[in-house]
């Protein structure tokens, strides 16, 4: 390439990236930094200057577990052609961090999203509506949880809410009041449960929990979903009792993620307008 397109590059790249709201990177195979923008050298902790030639700093997920060299995330996702998203805790900020094969150039495009972003810059992995974490966030959420469950001895549990009276409200009310309605359940879901939940919108008219505990069932966290999310909203000058079907599931960390999902799931579609019978005990809730 000649002096010229590679001064032409340089200006249209900082043209383009330098002040995304988002760090951008641009790396080779081997996970080195080609060229960033201003926000990922500050997410970096380094100068701007010192970008060019730069391997990521060691990280954590978080759980706390070490994460992959950036030469061996980048070789993952040019190898796989897919990209790929993880939660990082860098020494200087904790970020989202989306990895795109640019395949025939062999490289990568890291995009690094702080975790304090607004809603709209982490659409992704939250729900644009309630602000809740999104179903690809819960999925990690609730893989790392089975993970823990299995390595340290304890227990995780899901719960899944259905929202069932949802059509009815849209059709009474309209859409607005309908989307009123879900967040202000996400509102309550989130204040009344403990901090370290995992409290996320499933998709549609469900929301979903996650919660580790060393012993006994998710029955005490379902019970505490459904009298939460089955509180009646006022909408347009009238109450709204929400109907909510709740099911869950509990779980050592020995059954797949696939596997749990589908067995709350089934157990949602087999349950009625009312909420799960008293005689459903959690003895029967621990695939292994």
């Amino acid at each position: 390439m000649s002096t010229v397109q590679t001064t032409a590059s340089r200006a249209v790249w900082d043209e383009l990236v330098s002040e995304l709201p988002v760090g951008v990177l641009l790396q080779d195979g081997a996970g080195a930094v080609l060229a960033g923008n201003r926000l990922a050298a500050s997410l970096l902790g380094v100068p701007s200057a010192e970008l060019p030639g730069l391997r990521r700093p060691p990280g954590r997920d978080a759980s706390g577990a070490p994460l992959p060299s950036g030469a061996e995330l980048a070789a993952q996702v040019l190898r796989t052609g897919a990209p790929l998203t993880i939660p990082m805790v860098l020494p200087h900020a904790h970020v989202w961090a989306e990895y795109h094969p640019l395949e025939p150039r062999g490289q990568v495009l890291v995009v690094l999203w702080p975790v304090q972003a607004d809603v709209p810059h982490s659409a992704r992995l939250l729900d644009g509506l309630t602000g809740l974490p999104g179903r690809a966030l819960l999925l990690d959420r609730l893989g790392q949880a089975l993970t823990r469950a299995r390595t340290h001895g304890t227990l995780a549990s899901l719960v899944l809410a259905d929202v069932h009276r949802m059509a009815e409200v849209n059709r009474e009310h309209g859409f607005r009041r309908g989307d009123e309605l879900l967040t202000a359940i996400a509102g309550r879901l989130r204040q009344g449960l403990r901090a370290d939940y995992t409290v996320a919108r499933y998709g549609g008219d469900r929301f979903a929990v996650v919660a580790e505990h060393p012993n006994g069932s998710g029955e005490a966290v379902a019970a505490r979903v459904r009298e939460l999310a089955g509180r009646a909203v006022r909408i347009a000058g009238s109450r709204v009792r929400p109907g909510v079907r709740v099911c869950w599931v509990t779980s050592d960390g020995d059954a797949p993620l696939h596997s749990v999902l589908a067995y709350v799931e089934e157990r949602l579609r087999h349950t009625g307008p009312r909420d799960l019978p008293r005689q459903d005990r959690p003895g029967q809730d621990r695939p292994r």
